[in-house]
């Protein structure tokens, strides 16, 4: 496992549900979320040019689904599977195939729970694991790419590809599966999430083939020469000067409006889809409020009584007058979250540049095209965790490929 200095503002306690995008905690943590994730990056650049002093960890992001909770119920002692419903008020935990059925109506999810059940209780799991799925037998295909003969699978959107000559243990597994979290506690609904998982302990099987999501870089050769190194370095100043005019009083705002902020990353979501790099943050901005302003429209005129489309429609002016007012404060959040978008790439191919354990595509019309990796994780000493993917390259994919399971 790759280990970078780092520091971010404070530890996230709980479940890995949903990691964030590191440019995103501009908007989630304001001033503070700001200048860790700045600090962040100065960090990963010091261990890339080789002047590292301290260490976090970064896995590889595999673009495995659905994702599956294994291991044992400290409640009761015994083995289960489920999904993130495992954790729910009314928890969806799976110990018997009648379970599965009684819990999960989708047939691709319901089949994909039983091969786990059947297949991960021979691991040996003492504690909870969590990991992407990647294949079951029925997922796997022999293909020729490019002149080379491959087993591959697609479980999400890209697919993997082995050479057919080294892939005997893929063929002969009912399922594979990369493990990426551990989660310790007495009682499900209270666990804490540890990023990384530990999987020397579990019994090897020809039934299951499983890995970590430990970064690893079997070249050695991944680092930052000085030109690379003066690159980001001028990127993180450009994001350093922008951060000494950001208004910590506008990023508080900010921040005690969780309505607003969820509109502004839904919006940069849609330009995500779009394929649509923010390049002119005036313009975003002022496209920001029309689109917000369109959408608010829409829930007033979704509801019938006078009273309820007046209440919608004072949030709606409320929330426009408040970004219409604060244009200037925008800009320079958008303009943030280019510097760190920008330095955050850099940081991404050069990672990239080390040789993964599969060869990975996207399926396009005209057949396959070469993709890296999904992306990687990144996590502090404190164990909090942000997402380092290109959002151009990956998460527009992700956004439009159609999903053969349910989550």
């Amino acid at each position: 496992m790759l280990r970078f200095k780092q520091y971010l503002a404070e530890a996230k306690e709980g479940k890995n549900l949903h990691l964030e995008h590191l440019e995103d905690e501009v908007l989630n943590n304001g001033i503070n979320g700001t200048r860790g994730a700045i600090n962040f990056l100065q960090s990963l650049r010091d261990m890339l040019a080789g002047n590292s002093k301290k260490s976090v960890n970064v896995t590889v992001k595999w673009d495995g689904a659905p994702a599956i909770f294994a291991g044992i119920n400290p409640e009761n002692d015994k083995f289960f599977v489920g999904t993130k419903g495992v954790f729910n008020a009314t928890p969806k935990v799976n110990y018997t195939d009648a379970d599965i059925d009684a819990n999960h109506s989708s047939a691709g999810l319901n089949s994909k729970l039983k091969v786990a059940l059947k297949n991960l209780s021979k691991l040996g799991i003492k504690n909870v694991l969590q990991g992407d799925m990647l294949f079951t037998q029925d997922d796997l295909s022999a293909e020729t790419i490019d002149g080379i003969p491959y087993t591959t699978f697609t479980p999400n959107t890209i697919t993997y590809a082995v050479p057919t000559e080294s892939s005997d243990k893929i063929k002969k597994a009912k399922m594979g599966i990369v493990w990426h979290t551990t989660y310790s506690g007495k009682k499900l609904q209270d666990m804490k999430a540890s990023f990384g998982a530990n999987i020397k302990g579990l019994t090897k099987t020809n039934d299951v083939w499983f890995t970590d999501a430990d970064y690893k870089d079997t070249s050695g050769t991944v680092n930052f020469n000085k030109t690379e190194t003066d690159n980001i370095t001028a990127v993180l100043s450009l994001a350093g000067k922008t951060f000494r005019n950001m208004s910590a009083n506008f990023m508080n705002q900010l921040m005690s409006r969780e309505n607003v902020m969820i509109l502004i990353k839904t919006f940069n979501n849609v330009k995500v889809r779009e394929g649509q790099k923010i390049t002119n943050t005036t313009k975003h901005s002022s496209e920001l409020i029309s689109y917000v302003n369109a959408k608010l429209q829409k829930n007033i005129d979704s509801v019938k009584t006078p009273k309820a489309k007046q209440t919608k429609k004072q949030t709606k002016d409320e929330i426009v007058r408040f970004l219409s007012s604060h244009k200037k404060e925008l800009r320079t959040v958008f303009d943030m979250q280019n510097h760190l978008v920008d330095a955050k790439n850099m940081i991404i191919r050069k990672l990239e540049s080390a040789k993964g354990v599969m060869d990975t595509f996207i399926r396009t019309n005209d057949g396959y095209r070469v993709t890296p990796a999904e992306g990687f994780v990144a996590i502090d000493q404190m164990g909090s965790a942000v997402k380092l993917v290109d959002r151009m390259e990956f998460s527009r994919a992700n956004f439009n490929a159609p999903k053969d399971w349910a989550k």
